[in-house]
């Protein structure tokens, strides 16, 4: 495009525009040839109507054009909110409102983000099956209005679907299976759910409060999964929202035929809704891990840190051993008595317990390295695939070899040195096994439980 043409554009100026018309008659229609952008788009981006309108007047077919970004010209007016400039695009034809763009988005969906309630307004009269249209992720103008939070043009939308008799909207699923009350319960939006579920606005039955997303969950689900609100909880039971699990049972008459042969064990939604009628009971599973909630990268870095805390407790125990080490030499010789245990023969460094009791020593030694290398073996694990793996796995490998020379050099009894040597070599290697198989034999347990259970008349 003409470097010229793109200035006048960016500024507006239309007068600019006419001499380069007059000097090059083609130039308009040799614009779209140097790239997907037009001097329509620019103008729409800067917000000048009075070139929008010359443009419109000489290449009327411009405001069909898509740029790179997928967005047509009515698409950026809508978003910036130029209702002068929507009201002259639209005059050229009311059936830019359907043009779709990125991810299947009309000009619509984006006056719905940005809460361009006059646009939204102008858009709808001109073309009103326009309400209807979904994003290619299934997403209603009333899902992308409350993504964005904007509030007053949701409720504006929903006037209009409620006065034009499109109410199949407001229980529309995008392509995950969530609602619109799905979404406002996840994310916790009051007075989103406040408003829909208000009987003055919404009849009895309007907007379904037990729908089911792909996940299997009802809104009241959705709720309990992002850690439960106490307020909107008691909304949605007040106008009759149940989890997944209640409707399912055999009280409700649903599914109570196949019970027999499709024994379930209670949702976790539905032991976490009747548990937390206690409160030390609910603040306990507030704070217990819940996969659907806690992400894996929180759960990795949470378990690196308690690893690492256990690492260095095991290690400091070698360090300073229960009853201290013995800060003198103590020779046979040199003692009393036989019966006086202080004066057992004994060298400074060695540790206190290991010379009074071998088995209080001996059982400290074994516990305390298992939680020792267990440990860094967790650390072994969850660093996997981190940056500079030759330089940790050394620094590990080091960190193992000083706590063997450092019990070693406690132990006072060289039978006990000798089985912590052989315990010290044989543990690292046998804790991966040994994890995996009970891991797997859990899981193997896990599966066959609900096979075993017997069956009922």
């Amino acid at each position: 495009m003409d470097r010229r043409l793109i200035e006048a554009a960016q500024t507006g100026n239309v007068q600019d525009l006419q001499n380069l018309i007059k000097e090059y008659a083609l130039l308009l229609r040799a614009a779209p040839l140097a790239g997907s952008e037009t001097p329509l788009h620019i103008a729409c981006i800067g917000g000048h109507t009075d070139f929008v309108k010359e443009v419109l007047k000489l290449r009327p077919e411009f405001a069909e054009e898509l740029n790179q970004d997928g967005f047509s010209p009515l698409h950026i007016a809508s978003g910036n909110g130029d209702i002068q400039i929507v009201k002259e695009l639209l005059q050229v034809n009311c059936f830019l409102c359907l043009i779709k763009g990125k991810e299947r988005r009309i000009p619509l969906h984006y006056a719905a983000i940005k809460g361009r309630i006059h646009v939204i307004d102008e858009l709808l009269s001109a073309c009103s099956e326009s309400v209807g249209y979904v994003t290619g992720r299934g997403e209603t103008i009333l899902h992308l209005a409350l993504k964005n939070n904007q509030f007053e043009a949701f409720e504006f939308l929903v006037q209009y679907l409620i006065r034009s008799n499109n109410r199949e909207i407001l229980n529309k699923k995008d392509h995950q299976g969530d609602t619109i009350l799905h979404l406002a319960v996840s994310r916790k939006q009051y007075e989103v759910i406040d408003f829909m579920l208000d009987k003055n606005v919404f009849h009895e039955g309007r907007v379904e409060v037990n729908s089911l997303n792909k996940r299997g969950y009802t809104p009241i689900d959705s709720l309990l999964s992002e850690g439960g609100d106490r307020e909107i909880e008691d909304m949605l039971k007040a106008a009759g929202a149940r989890a997944a699990a209640d409707l399912q049972s055999p009280q409700n008459g649903a599914l109570s035929d196949n019970l027999v042969v499709t024994t379930q064990s209670p949702s976790p939604f539905q032991s976490r809704r009747v548990r937390a009628q206690a409160p030390s009971e609910k603040l306990l599973h507030y704070f217990k891990f819940d996969k659907r909630r806690d992400s894996p990268n929180e759960v990795r870095n949470t378990l690196l840190v308690l690893a690492v805390l256990i690492a260095t407790a095991t290690y400091q125990a070698v360090l300073s051993p229960p009853g201290g080490v013995w800060q003198d030499d103590s020779l046979p010789s040199q003692g009393t008595g036989t019966n006086d245990t202080s004066t057992k023969p004994h060298k400074a460094g060695e540790a206190v317990m290991g010379t009074h009791n071998n088995i209080s020593y001996g059982l400290f030694l074994i516990f305390n390295s298992i939680g020792f290398f267990m440990s860094t073996y967790m650390i072994i694990v969850l660093i996997a695939g981190f940056p500079l793996q030759m330089e940790l796995q050394v620094s590990l490998f080091a960190l193992l070899v000083t706590y063997d020379t450092s019990m070693a050099a406690i132990s006072p009894d060289k039978g006990i040195t000798l089985c912590f040597t052989i315990l010290s070599i044989v543990l690292p290697m046998l804790i991966p096994i040994v994890t995996k198989i009970m891991r797997n034999h859990c899981k193997l347990q896990k599966f066959r439980l609900p096979c075993t259970s017997p069956a009922t008349d």
